[in-house]
């Protein structure tokens, strides 16, 4: 008929599913040589345990009776490796969990065995087998099958893979989990064009042990005579859970060995389950130097309202905003609603999102929070429990030159969207703040600090728990000092910086978020949030950084130059007001800040606003700013540069945090 095995398989399979089978010409090749394989190890197995037991095959009578039961043996264990799909296993990445499939096999196999001897032993076929043969059976077959699956691995990984000099001599900062997977990708991909030479880790303890054959050659104080003693060329840093304080301390030692090839991997908060591979090693990026802090928290606490829930988030489109939804997914909500303006953002942000778990629940909806007939048609359709407002006008700038637009949406809109929440019952709000809300001096800080006595007083009067949360710039986020200095960087300079003593606290975008979703769990109602932004940085230290990131040297290959304070800028940004007491929280890294300010009649003289902004001018409305916010002082826009902000409650504040 012309038919040959292959042919069938693919004729059974048109009409029924066999899962064991492979269905691909090459698998079923492979799965054919080893099913032929095992048939001759199990057999060989078989009578190597015989022979064993017995001192021996010699008589044409015993191997009468060992023939058939070797039959029955190999028959039943290649049964029982189809079952367990040992036969659609790769040659090449032959490892742990295939070894373990093929123990349970075997072992399946013996109690089987054991059992068939048990039923037919008055048959006479198992009369005279020792049950020490079915446990010498057991221990050859599992090392022969086992043997034969990792001899390529052997091949490719020791023998052919000792002979690979290719790639640069690489010197891989950090033994863990991270570094093997890497190490051993290297080693299984000769193209790879790295070659691991030496691992470095701080745990003393793994100092002098091999890890695929890479030695690890001691602390990151070892590190100028690893180099030296290895001729390193370039290193990665495989230390997804690092601080960015420690980051920056290998850099450092790394450039001062001579080393300016420095990669490294993403955070915890990036990688998807923890796993590494080549494909992660990027450059090192200014996100890693300034904002890689990993954020502990209690996701049992932030599933609680979030799972099964329906959650709205306003500014779904912003650096914030889409980061709250890749989060909140992964706490299986029923629903979340992505609100914003930017019908681009939220068609970025929705292709982003697309082949993420849990996708299918997302609901972009384009709107503006300012227009109340929509977001009232967004709350009465889709009904949330949680809602995360993140929609804000946040350039300074900006702002400063269209106050009446600040406004409209960061005290409008807040106004709008808090009132809905409380209007159609949501179980909790949680504002994003910012820390230009503190004594502010800016139109955009102090439009935000109205929005948080908003949320504030609406918490005292309706049944939904309102808070917010204050944090400082995080790394990355449009409009940002980083993508700024990116592309001055990339268009050959000058990298213009306001002033050389100004600081700024950062924070990345993922711990900032994943700090939210903490605070949202933990909040009664009422209390604004203060996240632990570590140690302000000098923007001028952002710049140079990022030069040199760029393997060009600060004032040198680039030129830095300073600009002068923009309109509204502060010198030193701060986290509490002067009224303002700091509590500690369950979380090391948020606080509470107590405002001692009533807040009762902001509702009622915000809609004085509303005549100045459609006629707006400029003083008028930073006059009435000043009125609902009496630390807003606008006159340090200009002067800002003169004065420090107040030393005795700047030290407080750090006091507090500390």
């Amino acid at each position: 008929m012309g038919l040959n095995i292959f042919s069938v398989v693919r004729r059974l399979n048109r009409h029924y599913t066999f899962p064991m089978l492979p269905v691909t010409s090459s698998s079923l090749n492979r799965a054919m040589f080893f099913l032929l394989a095992d048939a001759l190890i199990l057999s060989f197995s078989f009578l190597v345990s015989m022979a064993l037991r017995f001192g021996g095959l010699s008589s044409n009578s015993a191997m009468s009776t060992i023939l058939p039961l070797a039959a029955i043996f190999v028959s039943l264990k290649i049964m029982v490796f189809a079952f367990f799909r040992v036969y659609r296993m790769s040659w090449s990445y032959f490892g742990m969990y295939e070894l373990w499939e093929i123990v349970k096999a075997l072992s399946l196999s013996l109690f089987m065995l054991a059992g068939l001897s048990f039923i037919m032993q008055g048959a006479g076929l198992f009369l005279g087998v020792p049950r020490s043969v079915y446990l010498i059976d057991y221990g050859c077959s599992l090392l022969l099958v086992a043997g034969l699956r990792m001899s390529k691995r052997f091949y490719l990984h020791v023998i052919k893979g000792a002979n690979a000099v290719t790639g640069k001599r690489m010197l891989v900062i950090g033994a863990g989990n991270a570094g093997e997977q890497i190490v051993r990708d290297m080693k299984r991909n000769r193209d790879s064009g790295y070659r691991p030479v030496a691992f470095i880790d701080d745990d003393l303890r793994k100092t002098g042990i091999y890890i695929h054959g890479v030695r690890v050659c001691g602390d990151r104080n070892r590190i100028q005579d690893v180099i030296n003693q290895h001729d390193v060329e370039m290193a990665l840093i495989a230390m997804p859970s690092a601080p960015s304080r420690d980051i920056r301390d290998i850099l450092a030692r790394l450039r001062a060995s001579g080393i300016t090839q420095v990669k490294t991997i993403p955070g915890l908060t990036e990688l998807m389950q923890g796993k590494v591979s080549l494909s992660d090693i990027q450059e090192i990026r200014i996100e890693d130097i300034l904002g890689r802090e990993q954020a502990e928290v209690d996701c049992n606490m932030i599933a609680r309202y979030l799972k099964g829930k329906r959650v709205l988030v306003t500014g779904a489109g912003g650096s914030i905003g889409s980061e709250v939804l890749r989060q909140v997914l992964g706490f299986k909500p029923e629903r979340v609603i992505a609100f914003d303006i930017d019908e681009t953002e939220l068609f970025n942000v929705e292709q982003e999102l697309k082949g993420v778990n849990g996708a299918s629940r997302l609901c972009p909806v384009v709107g503006d929070i300012r227009d109340v007939a929509k977001v009232r048609w967004v709350f009465a359709n889709h009904l949330p429990h949680v809602v995360f407002h993140a929609a804000a006008y946040k350039h300074v700038p900006v702002m400063e030159e269209y106050p009446e637009e600040a406004i409209k949406t960061n005290i409008f809109g807040t106004r709008t969207v808090a009132r809905m929440a409380v209007e159609f019952g949501a179980e909790r709000f949680v504002m994003v703040s910012t820390d230009k809300a503190v004594r502010p001096t800016n139109v955009m800080g102090a439009t935000k600090r109205v929005a948080e006595k908003i949320v504030n007083e609406l918490n005292s009067i309706g049944g939904t728990p309102f808070v917010s949360v204050r944090f400082g710039n995080v790394v990355g986020s449009r409009g940002s000092v980083v993508p700024i200095f990116q592309k001055q960087i990339k268009a050959g300079g000058p990298v213009t910086v306001t002033h050389e003593e100004m600081t700024r606290y950062f924070m990345s975008i993922p711990e900032a978020v994943t700090l939210i979703l903490q605070a949202g769990a933990m909040g009664e109602g009422g209390e604004v949030f203060v996240l632990d932004m570590g140690e302000p940085v000098k923007i001028i230290e952002v710049a140079r950084e990022m030069i040199r990131l760029h393997g060009l040297i600060p004032d040198v290959d680039i030129p830095i130059v300073i600009s002068g304070i923009r309109p509204g800028e502060k010198m030193y940004e701060e986290l509490l007001t002067t009224s303002e007491n700091v509590e500690a929280t369950s979380h090391a890294k948020i606080f509470k800040a107590k405002d001692s300010l009533r807040h009762d009649e902001v509702l009622a003289r915000i809609p004085l606003f509303d005549d100045m902004v459609h006629n707006p001018d400029p003083d008028t409305l930073r006059a009435f700013l000043k009125e609902l916010v009496s630390s807003y002082n606008p006159a340090n826009a200009r002067f800002a540069a003169r004065s420090r902000i107040n030393n005795a409650a700047a030290r407080s504040v750090n006091e507090a945090l500390s």
